[in-house]
C-alpha cells in the first residue's frame, strides 16, 4: 500500500507541476501549485515527518497559495492569459531543463544510498514549539517575521503596480 501511495503522490506532483508551468491562466497555475504542495505534504506524512507535513500544509499550501490567489483576485487579473513564449525562450527553457535533469540523474546515480544506523530521535513538540517561538539561539521567530513582512510588501507592491496599469489603460 505504501508503494502505491508513493506512486500516486509522485504522479500527482509530476502532473500538476507540469500543468502549473504550462497553463496560460494564472489562477489555474495557482490552483495546480496548491495540488503539488498538498501532495508533497502527503509524502512527508508517509515518511512519518508529521511536523514537516504540517508546516508544508500550513505555511506553503495554506499561506502562500492563499496569498497568491488573493493577489490575483484583488488585482483583477483573474482572466489574464500569458502569451506563448517565442521559440528562443522555449528552446532555452528546454535546454535548461535537460541540463537540470541530467545533473539530478548523475548525482543520484553517483551516490550510494545506504540505510542509516542512527537511532530514531524522540520528537518533543514542546521543544519544537519553544524553538519556533524563540528569539534566542536556534530560534525561528525572526526569520518567520521577516518573511511575513516581505510577503506583505510584495503583495502591496503587486497591487499598486496593477492599479497603476489599470489607471493607465483607462486613460487611453
Amino acid at each position: 500500500m505504501n508503494v502505491l501511495m508513493f506512486y500516486l503522490f509522485s504522479g500527482i506532483i509530476l502532473i500538476f507541476s507540469l500543468l502549473s508551468i504550462t497553463t496560460r491562466r494564472i489562477l489555474r497555475a495557482a490552483v495546480y501549485l496548491l495540488f503539488v504542495l498538498v501532495a508533497t505534504s502527503g509524502l512527508y506524512f508517509m515518511l512519518k515527518y508529521q511536523f514537516m507535513a504540517a508546516v508544508q500544509l500550513t505555511l506553503y499550501a495554506g499561506g502562500i497559495v492563499v496569498l497568491i490567489i488573493f493577489s490575483i483576485l484583488l488585482t483583477h487579473h483573474i482572466t489574464h492569459r500569458f502569451k506563448h513564449p517565442n521559440l528562443t525562450k522555449l528552446l532555452m527553457g528546454i535546454g535548461a531543463t535537460t541540463v537540470g535533469i541530467g545533473l539530478v540523474i548523475t548525482t543520484i546515480l553517483s551516490h550510494s544510498f545506504k540505510a542509516g544506523t542512527a537511532p530514531e530521535l524522540p520528537v518533543d513538540m514542546t521543544v519544537i514549539g519553544n524553538q519556533l517561538l524563540s528569539t534566542g539561539k536556534n530560534g525561528y521567530i525572526l526569520p518567520f517575521e521577516l518573511i511575513s513582512i516581505l510577503l506583505l510588501a510584495a503583495m502591496i507592491a503587486a497591487i499598486v503596480i496593477a492599479k497603476k496599469e489599470n489607471n493607465k489603460n483607462s486613460e487611453i
